[in-house]
Order: C-alpha cells, then sequence, then structure tokens
C-alpha cells in the first residue's frame, strides 16, 4: 500500500493517463462539444476531460480516505447528473435541484450545528453560486483548470500550514489531477472538461473551503478570496445582466474574461494573466492570513480598476 503522502503524484499520473485515452481514436469524438453562442471555440471538442480530473483526484483520495462521507455523496450526485447532462442534456429545475440536494445535505450534517439554519440555508445557497458560477466560468482554454490548479493548490498549502497533512493532501490530489489536465486544455485545447468536471470542482472548491473553516485551518473569508477571480467576475456579470433585465440563465458573451479574448488577447495571453492574479491572490492570502483588512483592501481597489478598464475599453471598442 502506498503512503498517502503520494496521492498528488498518483492522482497526476492516473489523470494524464486517462486523457491520453480519452483523446485517441473513437474516444476523441465522444461528447462533443459543438459551439454555441457562449462558446469562444470554433470547431468540436470533447468535453470528457473532467472524467479523468475526477479519476486522477479519486485515486488519490484512495490512498487517504474520502475527507467527509457528505462531500463523497454530493460528488456522485453532481457527477452523474452533470455527466448525462453532457451526453443529453438535462432541464434546468433538474440540474438545480441536484445541486440543492447535494449543497443543502452538506449544510444540514456540517454546517448547521456551527452556522444555525439560518446560516446553513445562506450557505447552502452560496454552495449552488459556487457550483454554478465555476461552470459560467469554464469557457476558455486553460481557465478553470487554472483555477483549480492553484485555487485547490493554495487550500493544500494553507492546511499544511495549519498543520493539517491529510486535509492538505486531499486538496492537493485535485490540484495535481488539474494540472494534468493542462497539459491537453492549455490553448490550443483538445480537450474540455464539460459539466462533469466543472460541477463536480465548483462543490469541492466551496465545501472543502467551508470545511477547512469548520476545522479550523483558515478563516471564513480565505475560500471566496483564493477563488475570487472566478467569484468577482461571475458575479459582477450576473448583477449587470440583472440590472439590464436580462435573462441571466440564457447563454452569453459577457463574462470579463470573454470580453477581453474578443477584444484580442487570445486564450493563451488571457490564461497567463489569471494565473498570475491566482498566484498573487493565493500568496497574499496566505501572508496576510492574520491581518485581511489591507488585503481585503488593496484587492478590492485592483477589482474594480480591472473591471473600469475593462468596461471602458469594451465600450469604445463598440463605437
Amino acid at each position: 500500500m502506498l503512503s498517502p503522502l503520494y496521492a498528488p503524484l498518483v492522482s497526476f499520473g492516473i489523470a494524464l493517463l486517462v486523457l491520453v485515452l480519452l483523446t485517441r481514436g473513437k474516444m476523441a469524438r465522444f461528447a462533443l462539444d459543438k459551439p454555441n453562442a457562449r462558446s469562444l471555440h470554433e470547431k468540436p471538442v470533447p468535453r470528457t476531460g473532467g472524467i479523468a480530473i475526477l479519476a486522477g483526484m479519486l485515486s488519490g483520495w484512495s490512498l487517504i480516505g474520502p475527507p467527509a462521507n457528505v462531500i463523497t455523496l454530493g460528488l456522485i450526485i453532481l457527477i452523474v447528473v452533470s455527466f448525462l447532462d453532457d451526453l443529453r442534456g438535462l432541464s434546468v429545475p433538474f440540474r438545480f435541484g441536484a445541486h440543492f440536494v447535494a449543497a443543502g445535505t452538506f449544510a444540514y450534517f456540517v454546517l448547521l450545528p456551527l452556522v444555525g439554519g439560518i446560516g446553513a440555508f445562506l450557505l447552502t445557497l452560496a454552495i449552488v453560486w459556487m457550483i454554478n458560477l465555476y461552470n459560467f466560468m469554464d469557457g476558455s482554454d486553460g481557465l478553470a483548470g487554472g483555477m483549480a490548479l492553484f485555487g485547490f493548490g493554495f487550500y493544500g498549502v494553507a492546511a499544511w500550514i495549519a498543520n493539517d497533512p491529510y486535509f492538505s493532501l486531499f486538496n492537493l490530489a485535485i490540484a495535481m489531477s488539474a494540472g494534468a489536465f493542462l497539459f491537453f486544455n492549455f490553448h490550443p485545447a483538445k480537450i474540455f472538461m464539460g459539466d462533469a468536471g466543472a460541477i463536480p470542482l465548483g462543490f469541492l472548491a466551496a465545501t472543502l473551503g467551508l470545511l477547512g473553516w469548520r476545522m479550523g485551518d483558515w478563516p471564513f473569508w480565505f475560500p471566496p478570496l483564493i477563488f475570487s477571480p472566478f467569484i468577482v467576475d461571475a458575479t459582477a456579470t450576473l448583477l449587470r445582466r440583472l440590472f439590464r433585465g436580462e435573462k441571466i440563465w440564457q447563454a452569453h458573451r459577457e463574462h470579463y474574461y470573454q470580453r477581453l479574448i474578443q477584444m484580442g488577447l487570445g486564450h493563451r495571453n488571457l490564461a497567463v494573466a489569471e494565473y498570475v492574479l491566482m498566484t498573487a491572490i493565493g500568496i497574499s492570502s496566505i501572508l496576510a492570513v492574520r491581518n485581511p483588512v489591507p488585503l481585503f483592501a488593496f484587492w478590492g481597489i485592483a477589482y474594480a480598476f480591472i473591471a473600469y478598464r475593462v468596461d471602458r475599453r469594451w465600450t469604445e471598442s463598440d463605437k
């Protein structure tokens, strides 16, 4: 039996192996993602990469044991529903129902004793939003995989610093699986993660972040800040569309990352810029974990400035 310390390496190796299989022969033509109104790609690409990420992650977890049975249950629900959605498409109410079941079950068993009924309800909504925003942000080569690599990677670093090596390894297993995925997803992407990858990753970003807070590995604000590159973009876009009275459930290309690509930045440059941002946020969050107020002020101003510049250039390009 391998030591749990090998979990991240096993996750990387298994994910890489599965990705090779999924991008060869007939498997490369299975569950193709065809371009639509939301897409930034022009040719059909298989959206089965999430299978490889999950296979790698679960292989690594098998050396340690699951972080919590309720998380495993939620993952099973979301993986099955999301994979079916990738294959044949499911109704919005059915998908959202599955999201609420997974999120609500976690909140009830893990968070209710700590935050009470109202708090558990609000955090259920937050988990569902994280599930969906991660999926919304999976629209550019290397972006969602990069967020998983850096986001869960910094979860792992923070847990290790907090003297919680097992929880650290859980998160590093996810990060390493995502790292393997990036070999095939960096522009030009040979494979996408699909809903079967993005939906579970959003669920894990929220639930593992809350679990780490409950165990005392980090403060409550740490997970949302670590994943703020996705949270800020998706939330700001949603609020902007709501303010204009648009149908928020319809496909669109109005996220800030989508606008940047349409203005000529390109998939590669966008991914690199986002990686720099994710790294800076992760390092600063860990260094300022005991004095977050200056950190919030800095990143609040930084995000406001970035949004202002992108909006201004977008408006000028339409003239």
